[in-house]
């Protein structure tokens, strides 16, 4: 919020006290005195009032010829001031000498549109702070909108009023506004995700913040993996301390998966394959990550695999698509990528876990990648896994918490049990679980793995929009000051 000078005008209380009867000396010294007053008012008001206009045109001038231009504008306050962090709250102010700037960055997703306003302070010679964050979701997703670009203007524009309500209005030149679309856009036909990517950058265009050539791109998994990486170890400390440890990140969407770690062990950068180890530049240090993105394993897609449907297709001829994972006596429709499938459960000739268990392998066979590294790095596991693990009672379902691997596999089994005889209102719960055991141990992880499974850390959501906004704007940073 911007400040003004505020102006009250003082008033004074008058007493009238009865006095006795005065003689004509005092009654006219009396009058003299309140025609002084009318005099001395009738000058000072205007007086007070031209002072006052003064103080406030060369208040709006300061306050002008001070407004960011440049990337990275400083703001400067009285010591002891501190900076508000609620969302929504009041914009605070940094402490002496310290560095403010903010990012917008919008997650396009399979599921639904966020944006995400980020505020940071750097302190002098330090790593930078994140001090605010506004988020705001809208749904349906982007890729909603194939056959009807015109329509998704409308939400990019509500969100873009969220962004312009929660930054100071002399910040906006300055502040970088960037959307990356991920697995939803990636699945559309080239042209059509093209279509709308340019509708969203005109949109953005016309808006008052700081939009480069790149402002609108489709991004590619391992930048997706890479930027969650970014933001679980900025929001640990991990990049503050040069050659301290770091964590993993595992993190499960709804059209594709990606993992990444910073390996240790030079055997694992000797085995990766040919895409799986990506270079980042972050605070003028360079680190190696492996970091791969799985394309049509996210939990959405991984469903429609494991049922036998096509990526973007309706079931042949309105054909019902039957899976050993679902309740025998299931019936229903899902959705998914704006297509409605007819699914049912089949007879079990066995357990329905055993049954789904090698239905999943087959799906996951020869499709993931694992490390023997992974045993031995802390890792962080965010969306479905967080949601699966809280919807089965294996972590607090607002405050998260960790497991083992192997406890993915038991719920799998109780649930798929108590399907056999009892359907409940998650037909999707045995799949689910089992395929994310399943899939955990692919990567390499044993049953007895301790993974972290958080929505927040130090109350900040742990997405990927954080780290690729934090990234671009090092980015530039680093394009200004080339010889930092």
């Amino acid at each position: 919020m911007k400040k003004g000078i505020r102006y009250e005008t003082s008033r004074k209380t008058s007493y009238i006290f009865q006095q006795p009867q005065h003689g004509p000396w005092q009654t006219r010294m009396r009058k003299i005195s309140n025609h002084g007053s009318l005099r001395v008012a009738k000058v000072a008001y205007p007086l007070g009032l031209c002072v006052g206009l003064f103080i406030y045109v060369a208040y709006i001038k300061w306050h002008r010829a001070t407004a960011t231009q440049a990337f990275f504008s400083i703001t400067r306050a009285a010591p002891g001031t501190r900076w508000g962090q609620q969302a929504h709250s009041p914009q605070g102010t940094a402490a002496d000498g310290h560095e403010v700037f903010y990012g917008i960055m919008f997650d396009a997703g399979s599921t639904g549109t966020r944006v995400h306003v980020f505020q940071f302070a750097r302190p002098p010679r330090e790593t930078p702070t994140l001090t605010h964050e506004t988020f705001k979701a809208l749904k349906p997703g982007l890729s909603a909108y194939a056959d009807d670009v015109e329509k998704s203007a409308q939400g990019i524009q509500e969100l873009l009023d969220v962004a312009k309500q929660d930054i100071p209005f002399d910040f906006w030149k300055a502040t970088p506004l960037v959307l990356k679309a991920t697995a939803g856009l990636r699945l559309l036909p080239g042209e059509k995700a093209q279509k709308l990517l340019q509708k969203v950058k005109e949109v953005f265009k016309a808006s008052p913040f700081l939009v480069g050539d790149d402002c609108v791109s489709i991004m590619n998994g391992t930048d997706e993996g890479v930027s969650a990486w970014i933001t679980v170890n900025f929001l640990t400390g991990s990049l503050k301390t040069p050659g301290g440890s770091s964590v993993g990140m595992l993190d499960l969407g709804g059209g594709s998966t990606q993992i990444a770690f910073l390996p240790r062990v030079e055997g694992t950068l000797q085995a990766s394959p040919p895409g799986y180890l990506t270079a980042l530049r972050m605070f003028n240090r360079t680190y190696k990550l492996y970091s791969y993105s799985y394309l049509g394993l996210g939990l959405m897609s991984a469903r429609l695999a494991i049922l036998g449907g096509v990526e973007g297709q309706p079931a042949k001829d309105g054909k019902e698509l039957v899976s050993p994972c679902l309740s025998p006596s299931f019936k229903g429709e899902w959705e998914h990528a704006e297509v409605t499938y007819r699914v049912s459960g089949q007879k079990a000739v066995a357990s329905l876990h055993e049954l789904c268990a090698a239905r999943v392998s087959e799906v996951l066979r020869n499709r993931v990648h694992r490390t023997e590294e992974v045993k031995h790095v802390d890792f962080y596991a965010f969306s479905y896994y967080y949601d699966l693990a809280a919807g089965v009672g294996l972590i607090d379902a607002e405050k998260g918490g960790s497991l083992v691997v192997g406890d993915f596999e038991i719920a799998a089994k109780y649930v798929c049990r108590t399907l056999e005889t009892q359907p409940q209102s998650s037909p999707f719960a045995c799949m689910d679980l089992t395929y994310v055991s399943l899939l955990l141990q692919e990567f390499g992880f044993p049953r007895s793995k301790v993974l972290k499974l958080t929505r927040k850390i130090d109350n900040v959501e742990t997405s990927w929009a954080l780290g690729a906004i934090f990234h671009y704007i090092d980015s530039l940073n680093r394009q200004k000051s080339p010889a930092s």
